[in-house]
């Protein structure tokens, strides 16, 4: 099924339940095919941990820098 996207506008909830039942629905600009509405695919799970191992923490990460504190602070800190 083809619709413009003024139709498309006015019919959304009724497009998107089309397509929730299987139907494949393409929306067009002038009747020129511009994009599909599609069921969502979840790309799939995240892996955590990925950088386990690979990257390192300096032990000095919180404290604070001088010259930075005097950036935002001013220089009587």
């Amino acid at each position: 099924m083809i619709v413009n996207i003024s139709e498309a506008k006015t019919n959304l909830s009724k497009l998107i339940d089309m397509v929730y039942h299987g139907e494949k629905v393409v929306i067009a600009k002038n009747n020129l095919p511009i994009a599909d509405l599609v069921m969502h695919k979840p790309s799939g799970k995240r892996k955590l941990g990925l950088l386990k191992g690979k990257l390192i923490v300096p032990k000095e990460i919180m404290s604070e820098d001088d010259e930075i504190n005097a950036m935002f602070y001013g220089k009587s800190v």
